[in-house]
């Protein structure tokens, strides 16, 4: 098989995977679960929604560095927000969730609010990232 088309199809697995989730996991989770056990099984999947990006990031990583350049380097990025998002935004995405509960202070929901945008926007610009890796 074409390394290139190696890169489109797990470039597009990992874009559809993104979608899926954005688009019809998390929107059920909020409509079938109560908020707190909403809350308690979001926590359980986002760890491992971002570690399914990062294997597969580093999956295509590996083939973009021998084949393509320019995808390599695309590919660096969505696997680094991958990690940072794993690593970082959830651990802080919790503890602020956790803290608005107990306080209900409208900068705590600010805070969280503010964390939540951040893991949209990085999800939005890797989503970006991986089209271009596809259609260049």
């Amino acid at each position: 098989m074409a390394p290139s088309l190696i890169i489109d199809i797990v470039a597009s697995l990992l874009l559809g995977s993104m979608v899926f989730f954005a688009a019809v996991v998390a929107p059920a989770v909020f409509r079938s679960l109560e908020g707190d056990s909403a809350g308690a099984f979001l926590r359980v999947l986002f760890p491992r929604y971002y570690l399914w990006g990062m294997v597969l990031s580093l999956a295509n990583l590996g083939v973009c560095l021998l084949h393509s350049p320019k995808g390599a380097a695309l590919m660096a990025l969505v696997l680094a927000g991958f990690a940072w998002a794993r690593q970082v935004l959830v651990p802080a995405l919790n503890a602020a969730r956790d803290r608005w509960r107990e306080t209900d202070s409208p900068g705590d929901k600010a805070r969280f609010g503010a964390l939540h945008r951040r893991s949209v926007i990085i999800n939005v610009a890797q989503m970006a990232m991986l089209v271009v890796i596809i259609i260049a």
